[in-house]
């Protein structure tokens, strides 16, 4: 644990947060600033930095499992859903401690803005 991560707090329980799946290496939470709808944060309870240091590919394997459980519970399927990594402040990362978002409920243009 990072002891001024965000993310390692609500990890921690120090933080209350919408829980909406767990599993003993991966939280998934409701975003308190949704960006859609159905906006979600799927969160390594090991504290990466960003999608750029992990080093282990079965951490890929479970924040995916994780997310695709989520958009099947939540009914995200049949409609669709975005999944976004921002990696690095250039790339609008603002906590640093990888998480994936999950975004549904609404037309998505592309590019991104």
């Amino acid at each position: 644990m990072v002891s001024n991560c965000v993310f390692c707090k609500i990890i921690n329980g120090d933080i209350k947060s919408d829980v909406v799946y767990e599993t003993k290496d991966v939280l998934a939470i409701r975003d308190v600033a949704p960006q859609a709808p159905h906006h979600y944060l799927i969160i390594p309870k090991l504290h990466i930095p960003t999608s750029q240091d992990v080093r282990d590919p079965s951490i890929w394997a479970n924040l995916m499992e994780v997310l695709t459980i989520v958009a099947q519970r939540m009914g995200l399927v049949d409609s669709g859903y975005r999944v976004v990594i921002n990696c690095g402040s250039q790339a609008c990362q603002s906590i640093f401690h990888l998480h994936l978002h999950l975004l549904s409920g609404r037309k998505f243009g592309w590019p991104p803005g």
